[in-house]
């Protein structure tokens, strides 16, 4: 009996910890949504999306996916960035007080948080631009930026959102940088941290998140559906966080559909 092929439109299946997961690790993941994924609970979103600025103000978060982005930059004259996922714009912020002569454009896929954006003192910045932009289709032409930067939003897509993202980035950025937490239960240990700095509103979000992050291997094997030769690079830094660089080696017609790896859960 012949098997039938994949179906083409059907979602990308791929463990969070990649294609090699463990039984344990397929366990500890988690299809349930956050707040701040869901558009019926905005006040609970709130409380989470500040807790998550405190926690990153706490934990000097900022100050490094700042310096990350900064060393991504390079020798750039005057580099040009484009963050994903921008939401308060802190690092946006960042690199433009680090770097006199960068034009950043700072980015998100939701209207209001991009009208937050345009209200404060990005709006009014000379060298910054505020855009909605979907980070897995960016409306941009090839080679428009130096940096592509997404921080602590990689676990909010889907498998076939991540390859779409690496390529995407990769096409319009030199280097596509991103930067998310460690996947491992260790991690779990921050929970009365996250419970000080948003409440029990940041503690679901924050193990949500913690059980969705894709390990190094998830995101390399990922890497390789996208339809372009890239050169990936996972790393860890502290105090825990995933650091991903792409860029493309070479381009390349996209593949069908029907090539990708399917991994079953």
């Amino acid at each position: 009996m012949n098997t039938p092929p994949p179906d083409p439109a059907a979602p990308l299946v791929m463990p969070r910890g990649g294609p090699a997961a463990a039984r344990w690790d397929r366990l500890y993941e988690t299809d349930r949504e956050e707040y701040i994924d869901r558009p019926d609970t905005p006040a609970a979103a709130r409380r989470v999306l500040r807790g998550l600025d405190r926690l990153q103000r706490l934990t000097l978060g900022y100050r490094t996916c700042g310096r990350l982005t900064a060393a991504a930059l390079g020798p750039a004259p005057r580099p040009r960035v484009l963050e994903l996922g921008a939401g308060c714009g802190r690092l946006s912020s960042d690199v433009l007080r680090r770097h006199p002569t960068a034009r950043v454009t700072a980015s998100d896929v939701n209207p209001r948080v991009v009208a937050e954006l345009r209200a404060g003192p990005l709006g009014r910045h000379p060298r910054a631009e505020c855009a909605v932009v979907d980070a897995t289709a960016i409306d941009a032409p090839a080679g428009a930026y130096d940096v592509a930067v997404m921080t602590t939003s990689l676990h909010h897509l889907t498998p076939d959102g991540v390859v779409a993202l690496l390529g995407e980035g990769t096409r319009v950025a030199r280097t596509l940088l991103l930067v998310d937490g460690w996947r491992n239960p260790l991690f779990l240990a921050a929970v009365p941290l996250m419970f000080l700095t948003g409440g029990a509103a940041h503690v679901h979000d924050g193990v949500v998140s913690l059980r969705k992050m894709y390990s190094g291997a998830a995101v390399r094997a990922l890497a390789g559906m996208c339809g372009a030769p890239l050169r990936v690079h996972t790393r860890f830094a502290l105090p825990g966080y995933l650091v991903v660089t792409a860029s493309r080696s070479a381009y390349a017609p996209a593949t069908a559909v029907q090539n990708r790896l399917r991994t079953r859960k």
